[in-house]
C-alpha cells in the first residue's frame, strides 16, 4: 500500500515555495518509482479564514494518516488582531502538540558558494556543520498556567510557565545523542541552570542519560547567553546542540544567519509515529505573491523527509547535490544575491533544481 505526503502550504510565501518543493518531490517519485501520493489541507491564517480554526479537524485527521507532513509557513499581519487562541501560529503549535513532535532537527551547514553572503567573516564560518536539536512539544510554549489577568488594582499581569518532566527531557536527549553518534560524537546541552530550576533538571537529566547510555558521546554544557555569543564567535566548536523549546527557537534562527540566509535552512520535527518537515523561515508577507521567495529551504526539507521518514537516503543526497549544483551555476534568489551572480525568482530556482536532478 502506498504512502501519502500531506502538503500544508499555509500562508504568505508558503504557497509559492510549496509548489517548487512539490515539483522536486514529484521528480523523485517518477525517477525512483516511489509509491507515493499527495494530499493537501489548510493550516494557519488561511484555515482560520475558511473554517474559523487555524488547525481544522480535517487537517489533523489527514496529518495522522499521512507518512509525513510538508509545511510551508503560517501567519502574517492580516491575522495579528485575532484573539490569541485562533491566531495562525496556534495552528502550528497545535499540530506539533497533537502529533507529539518532540524533537526538532535544524541543521546549519554552510554552502561554500555562499560564504560571502553571510554577515560574518569567511574564516569564522567556513566549514560549519551544526545540528540544533530543539525540544518541541513542551517547555514554556505549552506549560500551564499561562495567560493575562487583571489585578485588583487594574494592572494587567502576563504569565507563562516553564515546565519539563524527566521523560520529556530524556526522549529529546536520546534523539540528540543518536544523531551525534552519526556525526562527530559531540553534544553541547544548552540551558540556564544557574537561574532556572526547570533547566537545572534538564542538565542533571541529560547528564545522567549520557552516563548511563551514551558514554561514547562527548557531552558539554553551556548557558544559553554564552551559547548565543559562541555561535557568532566560534561556531565551528559545535557539532550537535541540544536545548529547550524556547532556547532552540532563538538559537536555531541565530545559527541560520551564519549560513547567509534563513531561506536556506530546512527542519524536521519528529515524534514516535509522525513527522513534519518545514523551512525554518516565516511566511514573509512583505514579498508574498511576488515570485521572489527562496524555495531552497523547503526543497532541502524534502531531502530531510526522504532521509528520515521515507528511508530514501540516496534520493535525499541527490536533492542536496542538485541544490549545490544550482548554486555552483551562480543562480541566486534575492535573499542570497551576490555581486556577479544571476538573480532568479522562485519558479526559476525550482526549475533549476529539477533540471540539476536530471543531469
Amino acid at each position: 500500500m502506498g504512502q501519502t505526503v500531506l502538503l500544508l502550504p499555509g500562508d504568505g510565501i508558503g504557497i509559492e515555495i510549496m509548489a517548487e518543493a512539490r515539483k522536486v518531490l514529484e521528480w523523485v517519485v517518477r525517477h525512483d518509482r516511489l509509491d507515493l501520493t499527495f494530499d493537501q489541507a489548510l493550516i494557519g491564517g488561511c484555515a482560520y479564514d475558511a473554517t474559523g480554526d487555524p488547525l481544522p479537524e480535517e487537517t489533523l485527521t489527514k496529518a495522522k494518516s499521512a507518512a509525513a507532513v510538508l509545511l510551508g509557513a503560517v501567519g502574517g499581519p492580516k491575522w495579528e488582531s485575532l484573539p490569541y487562541e485562533v491566531r495562525p501560529e496556534r495552528g502550528l503549535l497545535g499540530i506539533r502538540k497533537a502529533l507529539d513532535l518532540y524533537a526538532n532537527l535544524r541543521p546549519a551547514q554552510i554552502f561554500s558558494q555562499l560564504l560571502e553572503a553571510s554577515t560574518l567573516k569567511p574564516e569564522v564560518i567556513r566549514g560549519i556543520d551544526i545540528m540544533v536539536v530543539r525540544e518541541l512539544s513542551s517547555g514554556i510554549y505549552f506549560g500551564q498556567p499561562k495567560g493575562v489577568e487583571t489585578l485588583p488594582d487594574g494592572r494587567k499581569r502576563g504569565f507563562n510557565t516553564l515546565v519539563y518532566t524527566t521523560d520529556e527531557i530524556e526522549r529529546v536527549a536520546v534523539s540528540a545523542f543518536e544523531i551525534a553518534r552519526k556525526r562527530q560524537g559531540r553534544v553541547c546541552s544548552v540551558d540556564k541552570a544557574n537561574v532556572l530550576e526547570a533547566t537545572e533538571l534538564w542538565r542533571t537529566t541529560v547528564t545522567a542519560l549520557r552516563n548511563a547510555r551514551y558514554p561514547d558521546v562527548a557531552l558539554s554544557h553551556m548557558y544559553v547567553d554564552n551559547a548565543a555569543m559562541q555561535l557568532v564567535r566560534n561556531p565551528r566548536q559545535f557539532d550537535v546542540i541540544l536545548t529547550t523549546n524556547m532556547f532552540g527557537d532563538i538559537l536555531s534562527d541565530e545559527a541560520s544567519m551564519l549560513t547567509g540566509s534563513i531561506g536556506m535552512l530546512p527542519s524536521a520535527s519528529l515524534g514516535g509515529r509522525y513527522a513534519l518537515y518545514e523551512p525554518i523561515h516565516g511566511s514573509a508577507p512583505d514579498i508574498a505573491g511576488q515570485g521572489v521567495a527562496n524555495p531552497l529551504a523547503t526543497i532541502l526539507s524534502v531531502a530531510m523527509m526522504l532521509r528520515y521518514t521515507l528511508q530514501r537516503p540516496a534520493a535525499a543526497d541527490r536533492i542536496e547535490r542538485a541544490v549545490n549544483r544550482v548554486l555552483d551555476q551562480g543562480l541566486r534568489t534575492a535573499d542570497i544575491m551576490q555581486e556577479g551572480k544571476t538573480r532568479v525568482g522562485t519558479i526559476a530556482m525550482g526549475d533549476a533544481v529539477v533540471a540539476a536532478l536530471a543531469d
